[in-house]
């Protein structure tokens, strides 16, 4: 959903889908958080008043000022119903679970627990003496000699009243709900099953003559309080406890969030000011102290420091910062104090962005999520229809009391076949599997990439930045007879030193790696195509191409000749030196292969992926790079253009592709892919084409994707199996079929155990994604 912000109240305007067409036909969006105000585009212009009609009233609806003063105008969703918000807290209209806030936040996120334990603590206090009540004589309790069979009768009236009423109101209040909204859910089959039961024994306490002798069990009208009255609190138990494990799921999240700082220091004409973040504003100037975390996106303007950004990169080694390098927010400041110039705050920080994606992917529905709502829309019907056929065969065939038994029968079914298991199959895993990603550093954006992923057969990788570092290198020095390396690559860097030639670079940070001291060089000249030369310490030397040396008659030896070639041959690019007319020796440059490339192929192999490799460099470097790393497939010197074309071609031949790339030539065929895989040290542009990003610009970030899909796709499988095994096999149970073989009719207490252990079952199966090795 394409964002932008009202710049009255701050919420969210929705900019995929225009609500509407104004006065001049032009498309008009509307602000998320009740205001109604109007906007013609993503900027946030909003239309002059009488422009647009009034927004429609399922939006009115949707979009109400909150109710509870203290929601602070946040937007609130279903776990299994992304398409559901509303402003402030409340419960689905479709399936009746609480809503969760669906932007994450550190504050306190426990009022819907807590509200819901106290209502089950007292349900335990008032269920427990209603037990010993009704129990009690078959454990040999004399309640019977304590109390008359009237007194007993409203005693439970005046316990399970209290529980079902007050303790159980916002079960009852989702079943009631789900009647209207003609959608029904777990909470339509407690409140009929529940009231069922209550509203029989009241009948059977006030008039006791209203109800058929044949209900009678020895010799008087049977009450079920107790069994109404524990039914709502082992419901609310499964409630609290879904709720605590529903909280885990977003841990992710909030460990995310834990990386950026409160507050910053703002420098404003050289005085320190103590800030929050979000009065941190484009260009202001912060001081970031050792031990402290980078609080925005930014440049370093003074000071130099080595920042730890493994957050980001997964790389332990912390990188050196100084003047004019750019520091991400949550990274770690280790040993010297720098001043950085904001460049992204807030929303636009990589940290936020990173939260944002992982909450949205957090949010999405896995298209195996469409078979579950299916299933689930005929669901509650058929259970109903079960229930009353139970009650219809045992009220004509059952053992006597036959009505008694068939109420039972009856009310159990209703219990026991809970849907919220179903429901609960599927986002509860891609909600876990998503965070568990996100600690490893694989970002998905939604939950079809993840499902996607399992379905690959063909990895698609560019070279430069995703096989390679994406940065040449001086990787071999070759010296004449008589020549000294050393001497070679320093004289070579300072000459490139007044060079801005990608090539030149690499010199001079080669000679940096190798620790090799550079003199300073004067008279600098360059030759297009050709080389430089200049003065170093009064000699005159030339770096550049060999042909450029013929032209002053320098020539190299057969040997280093022959070295030269072989190494043209591997892709590598050739530098000759040379220093008063004498050919010193030549560097070889090239963009070295990572050093987790080739172990990565090799296990990709083992999964049974092909992959194949797609760049637009040379043919020589390609095939050199594709030979060292045993890929299966090479395509050189393509075109973003060639690479989209390609991609859509394997899929047209029914691979199911995933493609990795970094840059924005790879942004094509990431958008053309059934996976699009870019690496977090590539361009924005790769990132948003992507469906999973790799924070650490690293191709064993694949295999971890591939992994945490298989893992979830299997986590989502076993919950589905158990959550339709456990109705297949529990209903037929609840409907006494075992009766006639073993005597055995289950208790509605019993099934409502059941029930709250089958949510609770599967969030725990989900919840084991968490340990998941990957």
């Amino acid at each position: 959903m394409a964002i932008a912000q009202d710049p009255v109240c701050g919420m969210q305007v929705d900019t995929d889908t225009a609500l509407s067409i104004d006065a001049h036909g032009q498309p008009v969006y509307f602000c998320s958080a009740g205001c109604r105000r109007r906007f013609a585009d993503e900027q946030g212009l909003e239309v002059a008043a009488g422009d647009d009609p009034a927004p429609p009233d399922e939006l009115r609806e949707q979009s109400s000022p909150p109710t509870n003063p203290g929601a602070g105008g946040r937007l609130y969703t279903c776990p299994m119903h992304p398409d559901v918000e509303q402003v402030g807290p409340g419960s689905c209209p479709k399936c009746g679970m609480d809503l969760e806030p669906k932007e994450a936040s550190l504050g306190d996120e426990n009022d819907g627990e807590s509200a819901m334990a106290r209502r089950f603590w007292v349900g335990v206090t008032l269920s427990v003496p209603l037990l010993v009540l009704t129990m009690g004589p078959m454990v040999g309790l004399p309640v019977e000699d304590w109390l008359s069979s009237d007194v007993a009768a409203w005693l439970q009236f005046a316990l399970a009243t209290p529980v079902v009423f007050w303790c159980g109101w916002p079960l009852l209040v989702r079943g009631w709900r789900s009647i209207q909204n003609a959608s029904p859910n777990m909470f339509t089959l407690i409140a009929i099953g529940t009231l069922t039961a209550y509203v029989f024994s009241l009948f059977a306490t006030l008039v006791p003559s209203w109800i058929p002798e044949a209900f009678y069990e020895a010799g008087r009208a049977p009450l079920y309080y107790e069994a109404a009255a524990v039914i709502i609190t082992l419901v609310l138990l499964g409630q609290v406890l879904e709720l605590r494990a529903r909280k885990k799921t977003s841990g992710a999240i909030r460990e995310l969030l834990k990386l950026a700082p409160d507050t910053a220091h703002r420098v404003v004409d050289g005085k320190e000011e103590d800030v929050a973040l979000d009065q941190i504003g484009l260009g202001d100037r912060l001081r970031v102290r050792p031990g402290e975390k980078m609080p925005v996106d930014g440049v370093v303007v003074e000071g130099a420091s080595a920042v730890d950004e493994s957050m980001l990169t997964g790389e332990p080694i912390p990188a050196d910062k100084a003047a004019g390098d750019h520091v991400s927010a949550g990274t770690l400041n280790q040993t010297g104090a720098l001043v950085v110039e904001a460049k992204q705050v807030g929303a636009d920080t990589v940290l936020s962005r990173i939260v944002d994606m992982v909450a949205s992917a957090q949010r999405s529905r896995a298209p195996i999520q469409g078979l579950v709502d299916v299933v689930a829309a005929w669901f509650v019907p058929a259970v109903i229809g079960a229930a009353i056929l139970a009650f219809v065969v045992w009220a004509t065939v059952g053992p006597e009391p036959r009505f008694a038994h068939a109420l039972l029968a009856a009310i159990s079914v209703l219990i026991i076949a809970c849907p919220c298991a179903l429901g609960l199959a599927t986002p509860m895993s891609v909600m876990v599997g998503v965070g568990r990603g996100a600690k490893e550093g694989v970002l998905v954006k939604d939950a079809q990439a993840l499902e996607t992923l399992e379905k690959v057969d063909t990895v698609v990788v560019d070279k430069t930045g995703t096989l390679t570092e994406g940065k040449p290198r001086v990787v071999d020095v070759a010296i004449e007879d008589g020549s000294d390396e050393e001497e070679l690559l320093g004289l070579a860097a300072a000459v490139e030193g007044s060079s801005e030639h990608p090539l030149a670079r690499a010199i001079v940070d080669g000679a940096k790696e190798r620790g090799v001291a550079t003199k300073s060089a004067e008279h600098f000249q360059s030759t297009t195509g050709g080389g430089v030369s200049a003065e170093v310490a009064t000699r005159t030397v030339r770096v550049g191409k060999l042909a450029f040396l013929a032209e002053q008659g320098i020539a190299p030896s057969d040997q280093l000749k022959s070295a030269a070639d072989s190494a043209q041959s591997e892709g590598r690019t050739v530098v000759f030196v040379a220093a008063d007319d004498r050919l010193l020796g030549f560097l070889s440059i090239a963009d070295p292969v990572k050093n987790s490339s080739a172990e990565t192929i090799r296990r990709l192999h083992e999964r049974g992926l092909r992959v194949v490799m797609l760049t637009g460099d040379s043919e020589a470097t390609a095939e050199s790079v594709a030979r060292e790393l045993g890929i299966d497939e090479v395509h050189a010197g393509v075109s973003p253009k060639e690479k989209h074309e390609f991609v859509k071609q394997l899929r047209k031949d029914g691979r199911v592709v995933a493609m990795a790339g970094d840059g924005i030539n790879d942004a094509p065929a990431l958008a053309a892919a059934d996976v699009g895989i870019a690496m977090g040290t590539g361009s924005d542009v790769a990132i948003e084409s992507a469906d999973v990003t790799l924070l650490g610009g690293d191709l064993q970030g694949v295999l971890k994707a591939v992994a945490l899909s298989r893992a979830t796709m299997r986590n989502i499988r076993q919950n589905l199996a158990f959550a339709f095994g456990y109705n297949a096999l529990g209903i037929p149970i609840a409907a006494g079929v075992l009766y006639p073989v073993f005597g055995w009719l289950l208790s509605p207490m019993i099934a409502a155990a059941a029930m709250s252990l089958s949510s609770v079952s599967v969030i725990g199966n989900a919840l084991r994604l968490r340990a998941t090795k990957l």
